[in-house]
């Protein structure tokens, strides 16, 4: 087994297509072809199937890729360490759940150390696909939170695909609402003062579980609910229908702007914001500059 067979077999898992991977990688397509019949011969399992329509990767094969994945990233990890005078351009990239103070850090570090010498990606998404992201390797890192209600089924998933959790900060939990909302001037805000206002939930699609909710309490009989997918619609509907979701009252104005205001909530629960990556995987350079800007966040939770 190559890393050449490695980097083959992950290409075509990305493209879902053996001509796509052949020109990204600069070979004739009968040549990957017979890569990957040698490889599959040689760890006697089949890594792709062939249907109509196209490559599909077999429950084996996702569980090789994962370890394929681990294998070249390794690898990268070692170039990146070791390796001097190199010419292309390194990669970084890191999935959150809906977090701003998480982009904001990701901005401070991409001007402190510049985006001529790396390729960044941000993905702000699904619970289910941050931990997705990490456990193959399309993002090194992943923000998302855990807490009492949740904590056991996260960390049982996280077991299961070999990753793991690294807490960050403790905080209490916040009503998140335009200022325009009458409840904007309260020094605290019980349950029972939201009711008549909707709460603002984002969409976990496929995986819509209680356990991969980004909005702590998710099991509380909200009066009013309303789903959407990005940030930048839960502002506008919090403006347009004095709505509200619960956060960890971080506010990063530089993005948001200062039409907002975090509320405390009266309730004893909490919830800890962390990060997980790969399993005895150490975190790269741009890895670990990230998390020194998301730590600087610790001494602002409300």
């Amino acid at each position: 087994m190559t890393l050449q067979q490695l980097r083959y077999a992950v290409a075509i898992a990305e493209h879902k297509s053996m001509n796509k991977a052949a020109a990204e990688l600069f070979v004739t397509q009968p040549s990957l072809s017979n890569t990957i019949k040698d490889l599959e011969n040689e760890i006697h399992i089949k890594i792709f199937a062939r249907s109509n329509r196209g490559i599909v990767i077999t429950p084996e094969g996702e569980e090789f890729l994962g370890y394929a994945r681990q294998m070249l990233d390794h690898y990268r990890l070692i170039e990146e360490r070791y390796v001097e005078n190199s010419t292309s351009k390194k990669k970084f990239s890191v999935s959150m759940q809906h977090y701003t103070f998480a982009v904001e850090a990701f901005i401070q570090m991409a001007k402190k150390f510049g985006m001529d010498e790396y390729e960044f990606a941000v993905h702000e998404t699904k619970t289910s696909e941050v931990i997705e992201n990490v456990r193959l390797n399309r993002s090194e890192i992943g923000i998302i939170y855990k807490n009492e209600f949740n904590d056991k089924f996260i960390s049982k998933i996280l077991k299961e695909n070999e990753l793991e959790f690294v807490p960050l900060f403790e905080c209490k939990i916040y009503v998140y609402l335009s200022k325009t909302n009458p409840l904007s001037k309260e020094k605290v805000i019980d349950f029972e003062d939201l009711q008549q206002y909707p709460c603002l939930s984002f969409e976990q699609g496929d995986n819509n579980s209680f356990y991969f909710a980004e909005e702590v309490l998710s099991t509380y009989d909200y009066r009013q609910i309303i789903k959407a997918d990005d940030r930048a619609t839960f502002l506008n509907l919090m403006v347009g229908l004095n709505a509200y979701t619960l956060c960890s009252g971080i506010i990063c104005a530089e993005l948001n702007g200062d039409e907002y205001a975090a509320i405390p909530l009266n309730t004893d629960e909490t919830m800890t914001i962390g990060y997980i990556k790969q399993k005895n995987i150490p975190l790269g350079v741009m890895g670990k500059k990230y998390i020194e800007e998301l730590q600087k966040y610790k001494d602002m939770v409300l």
